[in-house]
């Protein structure tokens, strides 16, 4: 964005572009990780995008409300607009913070986001379905199915997975563990347990991959074009998203995400307390696993068949 007005005690002094050396003094401000960074800088680049378009010098609150607007008539998500929003108040309060600017989206309200899951879980028999379906007598069959069956009963996401060396496979007290990276986590200070027919599964991928060290990724890719590396989250996504179509389960709500859905799903409905199934998802606070029992508790209420029965 060109000739943003620079203000000092909230007063207009000077125009001045957001170039380079402002941004990145910005960034450097948030200190976070290149994954929020990359997403902070796409939605400030669509922001003075729109001033400039717009023909916007002196951004006022009512300009920021209207760029959320655009951004809502536009069809972007909830969540993408949340995003964007959440860049924009901080870009703001520090720009407020260090006199360039006057905070004018403080306390700006973003998307309401549906806490209802966006993705569908599967049931004990369509996880059966989809393992039994897998064919394991190629390498490459061994590595899908220790990967699926690792992320469906540890509840990992497909970047706890691609972060996952070989090494990272130890004991705590008599179980075979897991040591993950978590989400926003920066070391593998986690473990999730790993049951014997899922380390049997690893292992035989593993003992078919051939000798490998403990700093090896766990699982790596078989195309010619990056043999041998560490599988991405990408081709992590895609893997499970193929071997779910092959078995027959075609949904856009069925993606690899979907499995941590169903071993979350699965934990509730075993009756396992929910103080458990918190610390076994790696959930930071409770509301968001109490979002998995609200989802269970409607699906079990029983209204609808009274209703039924008393009309019928």
């Amino acid at each position: 964005m060109k000739a943003l007005t620079v203000a000092q005690s909230g007063n207009i002094i000077e125009q001045q572009e957001i170039g380079a050396e402002l941004f990145n003094r910005f960034i450097a401000y948030l200190d976070t990780t290149p994954k929020t960074i990359e997403t902070y800088t796409k939605a400030l680049r669509q922001l003075f995008s729109y001033f400039s378009l717009n023909g916007i010098r002196k951004p006022q609150r009512e300009d920021i409300i209207a760029f959320r607007e655009e951004l809502k008539a536009s069809g972007h998500k909830p969540t993408t607009i949340q995003n964007y929003i959440t860049a924009t108040k901080l870009f703001f309060s520090w720009t407020a913070q260090e006199g360039y600017y006057p905070n004018i989206a403080d306390h700006l309200k973003g998307a309401k986001l549906d806490r209802e899951h966006k993705k569908d879980y599967l049931t004990s028999r369509q996880v059966k379905e989809v393992l039994e379906n897998i064919e394991r007598d190629s390498l490459q069959g061994l590595r899908d199915y220790a990967i699926l069956t690792l992320m469906v009963t540890g509840g990992l996401r497909d970047i706890e997975v691609s972060r996952a060396d070989i090494g990272d496979l130890r004991t705590a007290g008599e179980n075979t563990v897991l040591y993950v990276q978590g989400k926003g986590r920066q070391e593998k200070t986690e473990y999730v347990k790993i049951s014997p027919p899922v380390e049997k599964a690893i292992r035989a991928y593993l003992k078919a991959r051939g000798d490998a060290g403990e700093e090896e990724p766990l699982f790596t890719s078989l195309s010619n074009n990056s043999k041998g590396k560490r599988l991405t989250t990408r081709s992590i996504s895609g893997t499970v998203k193929n071997r779910l179509k092959e078995a027959g389960y075609n949904s856009e709500r069925l993606t690899a995400h979907s499995l941590r859905h169903t071993a979350v799903t699965l934990s509730l409905l075993a009756g396992k307390d929910i103080t458990e199934v918190q610390q076994f998802a790696r959930h930071a606070n409770i509301a968001t696993t109490m979002i998995y029992n609200h989802s269970l508790d409607k699906a079990k209420n029983s209204c609808s068949e009274a209703i039924t029965q008393a009309v019928f």
